[in-house]
């Protein structure tokens, strides 16, 4: 080879490579920007499905189709199944329509709007860096993205036409002619670039020069459709039991549905060839670069709606088969509690990430309350072991809530709207609340435990009453306040806000008590009368913090007007 076909091939390659480079960087900043965007609109979308499998068919394929990852929509799924809002199988109907949602990208890209991707790129541009609007720049981020991926294509075809005299490449693509090859050379590019939209692209792009037939273009989509399962696979390792449920059932759909169809490619072209444009004037290579990318993508998007129509029928078997090949096990006891909901796939989409930190919340509650509702008993009658254990509760405590703030913390890097900012840092003064109820419970009340068993102190029966009737009330508080949060319940809110006045006289009737009783004689009276106040001290501590919730939870704005509303970018 020549010193001139040497750095002609460079400039194919790097043509080729950086247009690909450039449509990989669109597609993220676009999507990025949609899940920003559409959060809110993506919340909604969920909270209706149903047990319908054909609305959570239909569900998953919207839900894919703007944020164009068949991996978070799995991750998605998991998080409903971990909270019981959904079965294995009645979230299989999502999984099938994600495929659906993923051919939206082929149908834009074979439409011929390459020329348009600097028009847009200006457009994006202009409202990114000139316009103070929060929402108006992340639509300026998409615009810009789509702009790329049509500028990226735009190389890559250019890059491509002198590879038609290219021997070497002449050859693979003959290759490619052989259905299985064509499989798995597209499988393998479609694991390695970690996108089967950018796979779909560059066979649109390869199409657009004439370089494949249908046939072959079809080949490569369904290779598309297994490596994007290898991906889910892969994704899944190291994940709870359901998520590598979720991939296996989204490998069997993908790779079942290109056996099915494998045999069937040349009767797929030609129903294809009736339903799109044609070009009956042109002749040759010409032709194949008109028809082909129209064709290629009508094919892909009929083989996932085909697929999903036939497999959404046995949505049972396919979960018994999933539950046979991944058996749930007994999970081994943990000294530490692990979080259950915080995946790091969905810190590119605020508004769902910030979901799953509320549903971690939730468990964390669950640990506090837990704390709570045992502080008083084993204070004033538990032995040392029961107090030892109560403080190791405290363990759970610090680890989720260590895990929440990190989260949150990850999540503050991205680019959020103002309304998505505030929630977050109202979660973490939750978090932060939680754990210093915790804290109060080991450092303090187990500590006040303690000095009872040192004393050898015993509490009267009237004391006792009088702290319970005190500990009850606080520990609604405390429930309630997380039923606030969980809901979004400001009613519920303010009624542990309002029940400020009740715990100050159930305090106030306790001091009293115990004032009256200074005179009563009995040994250890002053340390015993300082155990007892100190316990009313650190009871309504604890309620200081659970209406410190409540007030969090009623300065949160559910309202998706709202938040539409919110234009400062943070």
């Amino acid at each position: 080879m020549d010193t001139t076909s040497t750095l002609q091939l460079g400039t194919m390659m790097m043509s080729l490579f950086g247009g690909l480079a450039l449509f990989l960087f669109g597609m993220d900043q676009m999507t990025d920007a949609l899940k920003i965007v559409t959060g809110g609109s993506l919340k909604q979308l969920l909270a209706r499905v149903t047990s319908n499998r054909f609305s959570a068919a239909i569900t998953g394929a919207i839900l894919t189709a703007v944020i164009q990852s068949s991996s978070v929509t799995t991750v998605l799924v998991v998080g409903f199944i971990s909270a019981g809002l959904l079965s294995l199988s009645q979230s299989i109907g999502i999984i099938l329509g994600a495929n659906v949602g993923t051919t939206i990208t082929a149908q834009i890209i074979a439409f011929k709007v390459s020329k348009y991707g600097l028009v847009l790129i200006a457009i994006g541009f202009a409202l990114l860096f000139f316009i103070q609007n929060g929402r108006l720049k992340q639509y300026g981020t998409m615009l810009m993205g789509l702009g790329l991926i049509f500028f990226g294509m735009d190389l890559m075809g250019n890059g491509m036409r002198p590879l038609r005299t290219y021997g070497p490449f002449i050859t693979l693509l003959q290759q490619m002619s052989n259905p299985f090859m064509a499989v798995l050379l597209s499988a393998l590019f479609t694991a390695l670039v970690q996108s089967s939209s950018a796979t779909t692209g560059v066979i649109i792009v390869l199409a657009s020069q004439g370089f494949v037939t249908l046939e072959t273009g079809i080949a490569l989509t369904f290779g598309a459709n297994v490596g994007t399962s290898i991906t889910a696979m892969l994704a899944s390792i190291g994940k709870p039991r359901e998520a590598v449920q979720a991939a296996v059932i989204h490998v069997l759909f993908n790779v079942l549905g290109v056996l099915i169809w494998f045999a069937f490619i040349g009767q797929l072209a030609s129903l294809v060839r009736l339903i799109s444009p044609a070009a009956p004037e042109l002749l040759g290579q010409a032709k194949l670069a008109a028809e082909t990318p129209r064709q290629i993508a009508n094919a892909h998007t009929l083989f996932n709606v085909a697929n999903m129509l036939i497999f959404i029928w046995f949505t049972q078997p396919l979960a018994f088969l999933a539950r046979r090949l991944v058996p749930e096990r007994p999970e081994a006891a943990l000294k530490r509690i692990r979080p259950k909901y915080l995946d790091d796939l969905l810190l590119e989409t605020p508004d769902l990430a910030l979901d799953r930190v509320q549903l971690e919340l939730g468990r964390l509650g669950e640990c506090v309350l837990k704390m709570v509702r045992r502080s008083l008993s084993t204070v004033i009658r538990g032995d040392r072991w029961e107090l030892n254990n109560l403080s190791e509760l405290d363990d759970d405590v610090d680890a989720l809530q260590g895990a929440i703030v990190t989260y949150l913390g990850r999540l503050s890097q991205e680019n959020l709207l103002h309304s998505q900012s505030k929630k977050l840092y109202d979660y973490m003064a939750i978090a932060n609340y939680l754990e210093n109820i915790g804290d109060t419970i080991e450092t303090n009340i187990v500590e006040l435990g303690l000095q009872r068993l040192e004393h050898q102190a015993t509490i009267s029966r009237e004391t006792q009453k009088i702290l319970e009737d005190l500990h009850e009330r606080v520990l609604w508080s405390a429930a309630r306040s997380l039923e606030a949060l969980a809901n979004n319940d400001h009613r519920a809110a303010e009624e542990v806000i309002a029940a400020k006045s009740e715990i100050n006289l159930l305090a106030d009737r306790a001091d009293i008590h115990l004032s009256q009783r200074l005179i009563v004689k009995e040994a250890d009276r002053l340390a015993l009368f300082r155990l007892e106040t100190d316990s009313i001290e650190y009871l309504k501590r604890i309620y200081y913090f659970a209406k410190r919730i409540a007030k969090v939870v009623v300065e949160i704005d559910p309202s998706p007007q709202t938040q539409a509303a919110e234009a400062v970018e943070v």
